[in-house]
């Protein structure tokens, strides 16, 4: 008879996910996975697969852990240039518990050469947010809070770049100060 699952997916993946933020893939080993996880080998075998597809599974979650945390922190803003501002603070101001920097950021400098699926997931999300940019770009510039000297696909393209190079920036440092003086003088992109 088959025994049943003695712990949660979500949570052991959640788990998973911490220890390739902060150590990235390649130094993340099968024995690290399966400490941090809390559960054996083969169980994790048998749920997950491979390492590489663990690590996959890991990276998507994280990407819709990034996108609901997004949305919910946008839809109280009442204005597009609040919103874009606050997608800057959300890369500087991590929720304390969380590593440093950014999975899909460390992925792409990480694998992104090398493993295709990893790239093309890592793309899908920074799609996904260069789309609400130029969406916070159009819908400020038709208010008239956004200054309309680029094209929305230009500026969001430019914002999304800015924010990609905060992220490493913020793995890199703990100078919330110096972070912070680069997102606005990104922002200044922004006025009219």
């Amino acid at each position: 008879m088959a025994r049943s699952k003695e712990f949660e997916i979500d949570t052991v993946l959640g788990r998973a996910m911490a220890v390739f933020w902060r150590q990235g893939y390649e130094k993340t080993s099968m024995q690290d996975l399966v400490i941090a996880m809390g559960i054996h080998k083969r169980s994790m075998y048998d749920t997950f697969g491979d390492k590489h597809s663990l690590f996959i599974q890991a990276l998507e979650r994280y990407a819709a852990m990034a996108a609901g945390r997004m949305q919910e922190r946008l839809e109280p803003l009442s204005s597009s240039r609040e919103g874009i501002r606050l997608l800057f603070e959300l890369m500087i101001h991590p929720a304390e518990e969380e590593p440093r920097g950014c999975l899909l950021v460390n992925t792409a400098t990480e694998l992104a050469l090398d493993d295709p699926l990893a790239a093309s997931r890592v793309e899908q999300s920074f799609a996904r947010t260069e789309q609400l940019l130029e969406l916070l770009v159009r819908q400020g510039q038709e208010s008239g809070e956004i200054a309309s000297s680029l094209p929305p696909a230009v500026l969001a393209a430019c914002l999304h770049n800015a924010l990609v190079g905060l992220r490493v920036m913020a793995r890199l440092t703990a100078d919330r100060d110096r972070l912070e003086q680069i997102a606005e003088a990104t922002l200044v992109l922004l006025d009219k």
